[in-house]
């Protein structure tokens, strides 16, 4: 897995790094090669998402993602008393596709909200501003942004929603092993040849708690991965909502299903040119490294910042909770001819369906706030009203 010679510049750099500092955690190692400046796969130039780019998300797949997404954002407007003000905070907004289908939506289907409506883009990269600008251009006046570690710091309060789609598994995390001697950590090194692994005593004893926490018995030989980043992350959130909701769309399960034997070697995957690999170590800065994602690490965190669970599920129940049955007749009333309509079939399958589709591969997340037991629209039965 580690044998890849440095062939980017990035890799070069991170060699030279290793070869003057020392050995890093896989952590460390998996930071520079998504979000080195400059030089890392988020914050270099280039598309990433979508047909030109490495792998699709599920708002690259059809509109209808961030419109079903609007609806049940008007509906965190409706429970939360219909404020004069209202913000939605986006976690990660990329290129603002996303955002544009949630406010032209906003804008079409629910003007009390569009009025009262903040979008807030939180993005790490500072050079995507302009080009989330220039799209979301009709909606300049509902627009605002803010960094990652204006969040992290406690500096953003409002009442309203954060939202994130695919954010949490592009997070750094630690590698570890289970040995015949007890838990070791992934360390990267470095030789003549390039990237190296180590197998060392944990960086932090936060590991083992981790594992503890939730249960975790890796068998020898199992690797798995520990992703520390995401319940901060979570805590943060909760501070900045005065009240409201957090919904988080990403892949992922529960630990317990997570952790299990059969995943031997963790879920690290890493994506280029819509084709997967499992070696991070090639085309450093080129390629994306992604991994599943504890959404029981996300509920713990939440429940101990204040913020209650409120639905968790597959995201083809929560669409057709929210209404993608509806959505997609709408659609295929509004369609010119059956080639526009089929179009609009074939995308809301691949949306929902699961074994291949992304129906069963994502979840979908939702806590709250400073609302008792929220009636969701999601929690609706399918094709019903509330």
């Amino acid at each position: 897995m580690a044998d890849a010679a440095a062939t980017t510049k990035l890799a070069e750099l991170i060699l030279k790094r290793i070869r003057t500092r020392g050995d890093i955690t896989f952590a460390s190692f998996m930071e520079s090669a998504l979000y080195e400046p400059d030089l890392g796969y988020y914050t270099s130039p280039g598309r990433k998402v979508g047909a030109e780019g490495d792998f699709y998300t599920s708002m690259n797949v059809h509109s209808a993602f961030g419109r079903l997404i609007a609806r049940e954002i008007g509906r965190f407007f409706e429970l939360l008393g219909t404020p004069a003000s209202f913000t939605v905070a986006e976690a990660g907004a990329g290129g603002g596709q996303l955002a544009q289908d949630i406010l032209d939506a906003a804008a079409e289907e629910n003007p009390a909200l569009y009025a009262a409506l903040t979008y807030r883009l939180i993005e790490k990269e500072p050079s995507l501003k302009e080009a989330q600008a220039s799209r979301l251009e009709r909606h300049a006046e509902h627009l605002a942004w803010s960094t990652p570690e204006e969040l992290a710091k406690g500096e953003l309060s409002f009442t309203g929603c954060i939202i994130s789609n695919e954010l949490f598994d592009a997070m750094p995390v630690h590698l570890v092993e289970m040995t015949e001697s007890g838990l070791k950590e992934i360390f990267v090194s470095a030789d003549g040849e390039g990237f190296r692994e180590k197998l060392l005593a944990p960086s932090t004893a936060e590991l083992e708690n981790y594992l503890r926490r939730f249960e975790v018995r890796l068998m020898p030989g199992q690797r798995a991965e520990i992703n520390l980043a995401a319940p901060a992350w979570i805590a943060s959130a909760a501070k900045a909502l005065e009240r409201g909701f957090v919904l988080t769309v990403d892949y992922g399960y529960l630990a317990e299903e997570l952790y299990t034997p059969q995943r031997r070697n963790g879920t690290l995957l890493c994506y280029y040119k819509h084709s997967t690999n499992e070696d991070p170590y090639r085309q450093v800065g080129e390629q994306d490294i992604t991994t599943h994602i504890n959404f029981s690490a996300l509920i713990e965190a939440g429940n101990e910042a204040g913020l209650a669970s409120a639905w968790y599920g597959e995201q083809y129940r929560f669409l057709l909770g929210v209404g993608l049955i509806e959505e997609l007749m709408k659609l295929e009333a509004k369609a010119k001819d059956e080639q526009e309509s089929l179009k609009h079939r074939l995308a809301i399958k691949k949306l929902m369906l699961p074994e291949g589709g992304m129906g069963d591969t994502f979840k979908v997340l939702i806590q709250a706030k400073g609302v008792e037991k929220p009636q969701l629209l999601c929690m609706r039965k399918w094709g019903m009203g509330l």
